[in-house]
């Protein structure tokens, strides 16, 4: 009953629209111009890719917030994907130590942050989304890689380098946040990035020392405060600092911020 009652709402302003149409000189023209400029307001659909639930062992849930509330905000309509595959290992994350004996799946994990709404990340492709965006958290170096363990030497889960390979060959941009910079540095050599800053400046940059692991990797790091983006304009590669700064939350909402919108400008939609 609700259904069909929604289905049969017109909102007012559209409404308006159409009746002009139908009476002003010229309607056809005016109603080509109408679609058209309907079309143009359309959003991208991006596609996000998570790791599991939790910045130990899985995706920053901060983070992953951060991106969704921005893309909503940009118009673009989201798909979530995860590997079907288990975690590296299991965190408490109210002591910081691993559980002993327990194993969780990624996809199941992740589908806790995308409310149910979550596919393997086997079914991604670059087709049928407009760019892929990347949150950070232990996850992307534990699970979506083995960037945790073996640093320069790691290894990056199949299907993480099969997508990140299809959108760059494609042409569509893509966004990373925190560590997870490491996996395009890793996948596409050459790929400038950032992770924030080089030198640890008392605390304020605990990870600093992975920028030397991206050179490592074959990366180009630049130095960007948390609130900035960098913007990779030959690869469409967009990354921002996140949680390798310790600071106020909002200062990082406003860095993914800077990411979202240059990885959404860089679609064209």
């Amino acid at each position: 009953m609700l259904s069909a009652r929604l289905a049969s709402c017109r909102p007012p302003l559209l409404s308006s629209a159409l009746l002009l149409l139908r009476v002003a000189p010229g309607g056809h023209a005016a109603a080509a111009a109408f679609h058209a400029s309907a079309q143009r307001l359309r959003g991208a659909n991006v596609a996000v890719v998570l790791s599991g639930c939790g910045v130990y062992d899985g995706t920053e849930i901060h983070e992953a917030s951060a991106i969704l509330v921005h893309l909503s905000r940009g118009g673009a309509s989201v798909q979530m994907y995860a590997p079907n595959i288990s975690q590296m290992h299991v965190i408490d994350h109210s002591k910081g130590q691993p559980v002993g004996g327990e194993t969780r799946n990624v996809l199941v994990e992740s589908a806790r942050i995308a409310r149910g709404k979550v596919a393997d990340l086997a079914k991604l492709t670059a087709k049928e989304h407009d760019a892929v965006i990347f949150p950070g958290g232990f996850g992307a170096a534990k699970n979506l890689s083995t960037f945790a363990v073996d640093g320069k030497d790691c290894k990056v889960n199949k299907e993480v380098e099969r997508v990140l390979k299809d959108f760059y060959k494609s042409g569509k941009p893509i966004g990373l946040c925190c560590i997870s910079p490491v996996l395009a540095a890793k996948v596409l050599p050459g790929t400038e990035v950032t992770v924030g800053h080089e030198e640890e400046q008392g605390g304020k940059w605990p990870y600093a020392g992975t920028a030397e692991a991206i050179k490592a990797l074959g990366g180009k790091h630049h130095i960007r405060e948390v609130t900035e983006a960098h913007v990779d304009t030959k690869h469409k590669v967009v990354t921002t600092p996140a949680f390798m700064c310790e600071t106020e939350l909002h200062h990082i909402f406003d860095g993914i911020g800077a990411m979202v919108k240059n990885v959404l400008k860089l679609t064209g939609k």
